[in-house]
């Protein structure tokens, strides 16, 4: 295992995502120089670009920096999954026996003597961990954090603190989370997704009970009740939760709740962010923020400042005429709970969705959950299928999905036409959800809906 000690240049292949970014960020702020390559620039990018950090976009070996291009014991490379396996960068580094690790074995080298918090789930991973950072931070327990979007209250997706604890998103994809060994997991969720990866439903459930036995001894395991979890603190938003929210309600568009679990009772907690999924999310913060000894009044204040995360059921418009909101679902469930929070804040409005579903696999693996959810818009507005990774499958379009969405007009578009469209439609209550590149829309929905 690498040292990182003797570790002085780090190179990443895939800079652009959200977590390796975040990697990029920390070491570049501990003093080690860093670049990478990505293939498309990104206001991520040039953000990394302008703290100072070297970023490539063509893969060609003739674009890694000369104080990279050649194998030296200080340089360590790191890499996601994601690249493509002929990625000439890659193979590169490959070919030239450099040091390489995926970015979850850096991440669990860098939590390994720490008090991590590690947030694991198919959905609500993202929300829950930034919450609970922001909860620490407010509390005074200068935590850091590896987040896996950008928290709106920082405008980053790394907290460098100066206490030993640290916050992870533990992501389940290519099971990543199995190089981590927390004192306290969260588990929010199970359902199936990355079918890709997993094949079966139960092989992913089995990573996740692997997860929960990589917690340190005596550590802490929180989990959404009803899972197929044991050993640990259930919550929810049902009576049968040990941590546990009640009297949930909306009062001039925000959420109040009152919370419970065996040793603590907190009243009328403001919300920050919409949805009873938040509520629950909120829940599991709580019980983690008590866990490390908050203050129970700084942990009212760190919920009603939360300003939640990026592309998660984030206002773009607010005005008497329109309501638009951007969300990163691209899982049915995911959907179901965005939209339900809709309609809860905005129950006499009609909804208009534009959905860009992600991966053609995981369109097929949920055809019809994701129709089902989309049938509950008033208005739908289906992009091409976001490829990411993968290869087209035969039979599996936008076009296909449209065809089982009962009872909705519906319209397959691509970003122009979905733009000329919305222009005509110029909706009360607007959506735009999807992972794959329909935030590159969010600024000119915003610019025509600010100005109608």
């Amino acid at each position: 295992m690498v040292d990182l000690a003797n570790i002085q240049k780090i190179y990443l292949v895939g800079i652009g995502g959200i977590g390796m970014s975040g990697l990029a960020r920390f070491f570049h702020q501990k003093g080690y120089q860093v670049a990478g390559y990505d293939k498309t620039a990104t206001p991520l990018t040039k953000a990394l670009e302008t703290e100072g950090i070297l970023v490539t976009y063509t893969d060609e070996i003739s674009e890694i920096a000369d104080e990279f291009i050649i194998n030296q014991p200080e340089t360590l490379v790191i890499f996601t999954p994601a690249i493509p396996k002929d990625s000439k960068i890659l193979n590169h580094f490959s070919a030239s026996g450099f040091q390489m690790y995926k970015r979850s074995q850096v991440l669990g080298l860098l939590s390994a003597n720490a008090f991590t918090v590690a947030v694991a789930g198919t959905h609500g991973k993202t929300t829950t961990s930034t919450l609970v950072a922001h909860l620490l931070q407010v509390g005074g327990l200068d935590c850091s954090a590896f987040l896996g979007g950008i928290s709106t209250n920082y405008n980053t997706n790394l907290l460098t603190g100066a206490s030993n604890v640290m916050v992870v998103e533990a992501d389940e994809y290519d099971r990543s989370f199995l190089t981590l060994h927390p004192n306290i997991a969260v588990v929010t969720s199970m359902d199936a997704d990355h079918l890709d990866i997993y094949g079966e439903a139960s092989h992913l459930q089995e990573s996740f009970r692997l997860f929960t036995q990589q917690i340190k001894p005596e550590g802490k395991l929180i989990f959404k009740e009803s899972l197929p979890l044991q050993d640990g603190t259930t919550y929810g938003i049902s009576s049968s939760a040990q941590a546990k929210a009640s009297n949930i309600r909306v009062e001039n568009h925000k959420f109040y709740f009152d919370f419970d679990n065996d040793f603590t009772s907190l009243k009328n907690l403001e919300l920050g962010l919409p949805g009873a999924h938040n509520v629950e999310n909120a829940v599991a913060a709580i019980q983690v923020a008590l866990s490390l000894d908050i203050d129970a009044e700084r942990i009212r204040e760190g919920l009603a400042s939360f300003k939640g995360v990026k592309r998660r059921f984030e206002y773009q418009v607010q005005t008497d005429r329109h309501i638009y909101i951007d969300d990163y679902a691209h899982h049915p469930e995911e959907l179901k709970a965005c939209f339900k929070a809709a309609r809860t804040l905005y129950p006499d409005k009609k909804l208009t969705v534009l959905f860009q579903p992600h991966l053609f696999s995981r369109t097929r693996d949920f055809m019809d959950e994701f129709a089902h959810v989309l049938s509950t818009a008033d208005d739908l507005l289906l992009m091409e299928i976001y490829p990411a990774r993968e290869l087209p499958i035969k039979g599996v379009t936008s076009g296909a999905l449209a065809a089982k969405v009962d009872g909705v007009e519906t319209v397959v578009c691509n970003h122009e036409s979905a733009l000329e469209l919305l222009k005509n439609k110029m909706p009360q209550l607007l959506l735009t959800v999807g992972a794959g590149d329909i935030d590159t829309l969010v600024l000119p929905l915003k610019k025509l809906l600010e100005n109608a």
